[in-house]
């Protein structure tokens, strides 16, 4: 049976499963529909339907028949859970084999390659992170600001930490409240939360960053996310650690959906707004703080203006200003 990656189920979901409902609703598709034509608009849906083996043709009608789904999700999915299940042994096993190396390493006095800061470069973060995941023991604290999960790295991402949680370690994550209309972070928070992990959204909170087992930090090297900065020292990393806790405290969980709290989400994305108005800063530098596009940070402000019955920016201000608004209304009140 072919194996199939996220790209393959995209494509199912956007326009294969329509176009088999169209079909199992129909009777059947004729042969000549130009939509599934060579280079036409269904042509990869109805290539992909086929491949699956969700429509078989009739020669007598001279039509494309549906097929039971359920004798073809087995097919397809139980490959992958087994390749999943493989890959999660896998890669615990690595885990185990490379503990005892780990341990001898930082048992180790401390040479220049292992010093208390170390600057890592573009091709060498990824690589440096994965390791010390795989050696994490007790717990990896993680923010990740302005940004939900790339896509292409959402699966490796979903079997590291799953490895890492089988191990007994914890994981608790910082996102942005934006991150929660991100699907692909929704569908990682999703499978690590089952297993464990804890995951929570603020309206900004400081830079990303990783910290394994409180004894390395992983911060950016500057504005540049090509370059990172590991550190060692332990004064540094106790700080970082007590400034994610702060963070973390304040954190509304990523898996609840109560009305209440997404209310107190949404006031709080008002308020992020209106302190971003009040202290001048330039729409992207707004929109990159509260980790939205400019285009749903210009929505935030239109509904402002509709909200204080201001035409233009300048208004907008004006009303704000008169009205003695400073942003930090709720947190004030929280306090």
């Amino acid at each position: 049976m072919e194996s199939y990656d996220a790209e393959d189920r995209i494509l199912f979901e956007s326009a294969g499963t329509a176009l088999y409902e169209e079909i199992v609703s129909s009777g059947g598709l004729p042969d000549g529909d130009p939509r599934i034509a060579e280079g036409a608009e269904l042509h990869s849906a109805f290539r992909q339907l086929r491949a699956l083996g969700l429509v078989r043709h009739d020669a007598d009608t001279g039509t494309w028949l549906a097929e039971d789904p359920s004798l073809v999700q087995a097919r397809v999915v139980s490959p992958l859970s087994q390749q999943g299940a493989r890959l999660l042994d896998e890669s615990s096993s690595w885990a185990h084999a490379f503990s005892g190396l780990s341990h001898t390493w930082r048992r180790a006095p401390q040479g220049p390659s292992q010093g208390p800061f170390t600057y890592l470069h573009a091709e060498n973060i990824e690589p440096f992170l994965a390791n010390l995941v795989a050696e994490c023991e007790e717990e990896a604290l993680t923010a990740q600001p302005q940004h939900g999960r790339n896509p292409r790295l959402m699966s490796i991402g979903v079997l590291r930490d799953t490895a890492l949680l089988e191990r007994g370690a914890k994981i608790r994550t910082l996102y942005q409240h934006s991150a929660r209309r991100h699907s692909i972070t929704r569908e990682y928070v999703a499978a690590v939360t089952a297993r464990g992990a804890e995951v929570r959204t603020l309206d900004e909170f400081f830079n990303r960053m990783i910290v394994i087992d409180r004894r390395v930090a992983v911060i950016p090297g500057g504005e540049n996310l090509a370059v990172a900065l590991a550190i060692r020292e332990p004064s540094v990393v106790a700080y970082l650690v007590d400034v994610f806790e702060r963070s973390w405290e304040r954190g509304r969980p990523f898996t609840s959906k109560e009305t209440s709290l997404m209310r107190d989400i949404a006031a709080e994305q008002r308020l992020m707004t209106l302190r971003m108005l009040i202290e001048g800063h330039s729409d992207p530098v707004s929109a990159k703080r509260l980790g939205v596009s400019p285009r749903t940070y210009a929505g935030y402000v239109a509904d402002l203006k509709d909200e204080f019955e201001a035409e233009t920016r300048f208004q907008l201000g004006y009303t704000i200003g008169r009205l003695g608004i400073s942003g930090t209304e709720q947190s004030e009140a929280e306090g």
